[in-house]
């Protein structure tokens, strides 16, 4: 897929937007479910921020069941993602989805570097006031199958199987159940 330069972007109609996905929206499946406008964009880079996953307030996610993804600023660490081109008309619905109106995350701007070196600014979410919790097995595998579907590098997908889950056995959601199951005849 080819990628629009910054400045192809802005002379566009301005109803489209960046967002840099670190965490579920990773996966086509499950961003499609909320997003449909989205796009992929680009892999890219967010340099100086270190990925962690917890909850909001201590409150224990009742979709996922443990710990969901969040960046914090971190000299040295990176996070890789992906950048989706968004219709504006999905920012709501992204914007419900991150729970930004309860407070569980905010918006945030952040500038990643695309694997041509390319700076983009993107709109991302990061978690506010969160108690790091260990991520259900469930979330882990959509966060892994995202990496390896939209082709992170390889040291960085190591990294992610390598998180420890919790050991929640029970089901999660029937929509996030199908979209596992998606990936995972996708990716076989």
């Amino acid at each position: 897929m080819a990628n629009l330069g910054c400045e192809a972007l802005r002379s566009q109609d301005g109803e489209s937007f960046l967002y840099f996905a670190y965490g579920s929206n990773l996966l086509t499946e499950r961003i499609h479910l909320r997003n449909p406008s989205a796009v992929f964009y680009s892999v890219a880079r967010l340099q100086d921020y270190k990925l962690d996953f917890g909850n909001p307030q201590g409150k224990t996610s009742e979709t996922w069941h443990g710990g969901i993804a969040t960046i914090f600023e971190s000299p040295g660490d990176e996070v890789w993602g992906v950048v989706w081109k968004m219709n504006k008309s999905n920012l709501s619905s992204l914007d419900k989805q991150e729970g930004v109106k309860s407070g569980m995350y905010v918006p945030i701007e952040v500038t990643v570097s695309t694997q041509e070196g390319k700076e983009i600014t993107c709109r991302s979410y990061q978690m506010t006031n969160y108690e790091p919790v260990p991520p259900s097995p469930q979330y882990k595998k959509v966060i892994c199958m995202g990496a390896k579907e939209n082709g992170l590098p390889l040291e960085y997908q190591k990294k992610l199987n390598a998180i420890e889950p919790n050991d929640y056995r029970g089901k999660v959601s029937e929509e996030i159940e199908d979209v596992i199951k998606k990936g995972e005849a996708k990716t076989h």
